[in-house]
């Protein structure tokens, strides 16, 4: 994820393993079609410490999903990231159908201080192409690119966020590895949903426990520089308390603090929903 490496000065994020302790699961508001979790997050290791010296090394981060309504046919979800006396942020956006497998919208960026970037892709999938839109302090840029076919066939195309939504909708039938193709600073990524070892966490004073799951790099092709962890409660209602957005030699660790609002867990939640409709994903290769 290059925009990671442009915002720590060459110095690459890694996102390390995240415990969610004592986090509170009531919801701040009633019944809606916007589902809000709230993290704190921090840098770690030796080269969080030096990015620290330049950028915020804490803060705090919110996975925002809004579901569609009667008539609306998009679910918009948003991963922001800031730190308290800072008007910086750091940002994911992805906009999906609604069955949440197929990437419509994606979106990353981020400004602290003078450094900023930011690059949104259109996904049109009627004239088989992506519309890719990136602007810096020095420039901006529009580019056109073809969709692969493989990706027109299986609708597998997906970013980050999106990626995480198919895990938590999915969590109880992924049990080997499953291949997808990640989408990240306008470039495909052949990866891999990999099931890891499971979690206990306190959450609300309970003991809870949590499916894990990696998306990583998956053998042949050009090769992802990135990768994600997730762990997701073993429960109805897959709060994602731990998320890993990875690098290679830096950590961001976000920890669980507050569930505000609840769609998600008020919707009629069927973890093998995606599965029945005919998802894309394949078993990797072993």
């Amino acid at each position: 994820m290059k925009s990671l490496r442009h915002l720590l000065l060459g110095l690459v994020f890694m996102v390390a393993t995240v415990a969610a302790r004592g986090a509170d699961l009531n919801c701040a508001t009633g019944a809606t079609n916007v589902e809000e979790f709230r993290y704190a997050w921090h840098l770690r290791g030796f080269v969080g410490w030096i990015a620290g010296v330049v950028f915020p090394s804490k803060g705090v981060g919110s996975l925002r999903t809004v579901f569609p309504k009667a008539g609306e046919h998009e679910i918009s979800s948003q991963l922001m990231m800031t730190s308290p006396g800072n008007s910086g942020f750091y940002t994911y956006e992805s906009q999906m159908d609604d069955t949440g497998t197929k990437t419509l919208m994606t979106y990353h960026g981020y400004a602290w201080g003078k450094k900023s970037r930011k690059e949104r892709t259109i996904f049109d999938y009627i004239k088989r192409l992506m519309r890719i839109h990136r602007e810096t302090p020095e420039k901006v840029e529009d580019r056109v690119k073809l969709i692969p076919p493989q990706e027109l066939q299986d609708a597998s195309l997906r970013d980050v966020l999106t990626a995480i939504y198919f895990l938590r909708e999915n969590a109880s039938n992924i049990k080997a590895p499953l291949t997808t193709t990640i989408f990240s600073d306008g470039k495909q990524y052949p990866a891999t949903f990999r099931p890891v070892e499971r979690a206990t966490f306190t959450m609300s004073g309970q003991k809870i426990s949590g499916l894990g799951f990696e998306i990583g790099d998956a053998p042949g092709g050009r090769k992802w520089p990135g990768g994600v962890r997730v762990w997701i409660s073993d429960d109805a209602r897959r709060i994602p308390f731990c998320i890993e957005i990875s690098e290679s030699i830096a950590s961001m660790q976000l920890d669980l603090q507050s569930v505000e609002s609840c769609a998600f867990m008020g919707r009629s939640h069927n973890v093998g929903a995606a599965a029945a409709r005919g998802t894309s994903v394949a078993p990797a290769a072993r």
